[in-house]
């Protein structure tokens, strides 16, 4: 939903809103779960909300209606798991794992990605938290660039990277959806293991 843009109003996906906001100087824009929502907070305007976007791109504050991923890595290499959370509800959506003889960085890749999958699948337009910069810039590249050696023991964790790589390039108009979380000023992200 586009509050400021070039075409201000309720989109169905991110592609539509994504004209609207995308070069667009001082746009505002948030995501909800139902269109019916959506209309509400059209209606009553961006000053009833916080966690809207702004600019190009940029996050004022955490977006509640969002995603919040992570990993777990026990060893280096090590046996690796993923989950995402739903950030309203602190609802576990999803939980991968655990892998053997993966790496942390291979773990937080690859929950970025099935949370865009979840997001396309459910055709929700919220954003998604990682905490990891350079998982973010691995989906940014569509690329895992792990020094990881494919092995016996971690063959089923490269046929997901794989999958990950192609779903990447097939639907690279979601990674806008993905941003950092930032654990200095919010704390450890919602989707942590706490296992530190």
């Amino acid at each position: 939903m586009v509050w400021h843009g070039f075409e201000p109003g309720v989109y169905e996906t991110w592609d539509e809103c994504k004209k609207q906001v995308d070069k667009f100087n001082n746009s505002s824009y948030k995501s909800f779960f139902s269109h019916q929502e959506a209309k509400k907070a059209y209606e009553l305007g961006p000053q009833f909300y916080t966690d809207i976007k702004s600019g190009v791109g940029g996050m004022l504050e955490i977006d509640s209606n969002s995603l919040s991923v992570d990993a777990a890595c026990s060893g280096n290499p090590g046996r690796i798991e993923y989950r995402g959370i739903y950030m309203k509800t602190k609802e576990e959506i999803f939980h991968v794992g655990p892998f053997q003889d993966g790496t942390n960085n291979i773990g937080e890749f690859l929950a970025i990605v099935h949370g865009l999958t979840w997001i396309k699948q459910k055709s929700f337009l919220i954003p998604i938290y990682s905490d990891s910069k350079v998982a973010i810039s691995w989906v940014q590249n569509r690329k895992c660039k792990t020094k990881l050696k494919q092995s016996d023991k971690n063959i089923c964790i490269f046929n997901l990277i794989y999958k990950a790589e192609k779903w990447l390039r097939n639907n690279s108009c979601y990674i806008d959806l993905v941003f950092k979380w930032d654990t200095k000023k919010w704390g450890e992200i919602s989707a942590d293991f706490s296992r530190k």
